[in-house]
């Protein structure tokens, strides 16, 4: 579904709407991915969070930001990693009364034209996940090693740590804002796939409606792939660690992530 551009309520259902795209040297995209989203869902806002760009792009985010209400920008000193960012993003939509956040990169692969299904899915869910690997998702323009290596890698995850998801390592989400003060977002520490690992699994173990939604993912045409075999490495090493220790967990006891009603907290 398509929303009125006159809506001022937010998203139909979901309410106030924050798009958070972390940056790092994304001058070629950023542009043409906040257009795109507001072509798609145009109630909602987009947040850019930017590492100190080399290549400028904060400079483009501040002038859209000038020029549309709906942009905001989040300068960081320093490229410190996707995990972090996405933190920081949360913080700023927790602050600022928006009900729903969105996860998106900024090169293209996460249509904006897929956001209003994974917002519909929202209206009845805390956590939406945009899946590459259940039925009705595909992934554009990979080797074969990288999906094997993907699909192997979400395999591994589901196994290890018991979690019904076809693509937990998928980075195209909404979160409802209230369910994020559920995650205890402060103790965080992981950083590209394994960031998005870890809070399904924090998700699934606090008992947070999770669903996925089918996408198309499609490999960046324009700049840089951040990805890198050290992101993959640290994902599957803290699987593995977090797979032990919630095996020793004793039965009876409040698991990591889920003991008290907790809230965001942030300095």
């Amino acid at each position: 579904m398509n929303e009125s551009t006159d809506d001022r309520n937010g998203y139909p259902g979901v309410g106030r709407v924050l798009v958070v795209v972390p940056t790092y040297n994304e001058a070629d995209n950023i542009g043409l991915i906040v257009d795109r989203v507001h072509r798609a869902a145009p109630s909602v806002e987009v947040l850019v969070v930017d590492d100190n760009s080399p290549d400028g792009t904060g400079a483009i985010a501040d002038r859209m930001a000038e020029a549309d209400g709906r942009v905001h920008v989040l300068h960081r000193p320093g490229k410190q990693g996707l995990g972090a960012a996405y933190v920081a993003g949360f913080a700023f939509a927790a602050g600022r009364g928006y009900d729903a956040v969105v996860e998106m990169d900024a090169d293209g692969s996460h249509a904006p034209e897929e956001l209003p299904r994974l917002l519909d899915a929202a209206r009845d869910a805390d956590v939406v996940i945009g899946s590459r690997w259940m039925p009705g998702g595909q992934v554009v323009n990979w080797p074969w090693r990288r999906r094997l290596l993907s699909r192997g890698g979400n395999l591994y995850t589901r196994v290890a740590l018991g979690m019904p998801l076809s693509d937990a390592t998928g980075g195209f989400r909404v979160y409802r804002v209230p369910a994020l003060a559920r995650l205890d977002l402060d103790s965080v520490a992981s950083q590209g796939y394994s960031f998005q690992v870890e809070l399904s699994w924090r998700a699934h173990r606090a008992g947070l409606r999770t669903v996925e939604v089918p996408i198309t993912f499609a490999e960046r045409q324009r700049g840089a792939s951040k990805m890198s075999p050290v992101i993959v490495g640290e994902a599957l090493w803290r699987v593995t660690l977090w797979s032990v220790a919630d095996r020793r967990v004793a039965p009876g006891r409040s698991r990591r992530g889920t003991a008290g009603d907790q809230r965001l907290r942030w300095p």
